[in-house]
């Protein structure tokens, strides 16, 4: 007789993100199914309700950690450097590098929608991701480095740059050899967009 899978798995629910990591890389998010994500972690089909209600809920658990490492990716990078736009500079370097290594965490983070109830996990880490980078648009404001006036505003240029950056990245659609070129790409195209804003002030 066929061994049954457990449904028990040690730390369950971490089993159950880390085969949806893989399960993304492999199909990518459109052919995520509860089921598969069961049969790769090694238990019933059955197991991951105990943990999340539906697919969806799962993904926006995948997406949370995905603004998590986000945000310490921007500050790790950030807190390398002095002085508000040095900064600033680093933490978009930040969200491009971030993208490169966690491809599959980012692929969810933008390319699923977004939970449909509410998500207090999800949404506390997508908050922190953007707190982080409009944090850092508040202090070259408040430095003369940007004009001052909506931080947002500036926030979400910002974003739509290193954010498009990525996404090229990530797609392999840009034509670079190398994830340092990549990077020194994004560095010139920060400081780009900085200069053009600073020229408003």
């Amino acid at each position: 007789m066929a061994s049954r899978r457990p449904y028990h798995h040690g730390d369950l629910r971490r089993a159950l993100l880390q085969a949806s990591i893989r399960l993304i890389a492999e199909t990518g998010p459109a052919a995520f199914t509860l089921r598969e994500v069961a049969r790769m972690a090694g238990v019933s089909h059955n197991a991951p309700y105990r943990h999340f209600r539906d697919k969806e809920t799962l993904l926006a658990e995948v997406a949370a950690e995905g603004f998590t490492q986000l945000a310490r990716s921007l500050q790790q990078h950030a807190d390398r450097r002095r002085g508000a736009v040095q900064r600033f500079r680093a933490a978009g370097e930040g969200y491009v590098e971030f993208a490169l290594r966690w491809p599959q965490h980012f692929t969810v983070m933008f390319d699923t929608p977004p939970p449909r109830e509410n998500h207090p996990i999800y949404a506390a880490a997508a908050a922190q991701a953007f707190g982080a980078l409009l944090g850092y648009i508040v202090e070259c404001q408040q430095e003369g480095a940007l004009p001052a006036g909506d931080a947002r505003r500036f926030a979400l240029v910002a974003w739509s740059l290193v954010h498009g950056i990525a996404k090229l990245a990530v797609a392999g659609r840009l034509a670079m050899a190398s994830k340092a070129e990549v990077l020194r790409f994004t560095r010139f195209a920060i400081r780009s967009s900085l200069n053009s804003l600073a020229e408003q002030c």
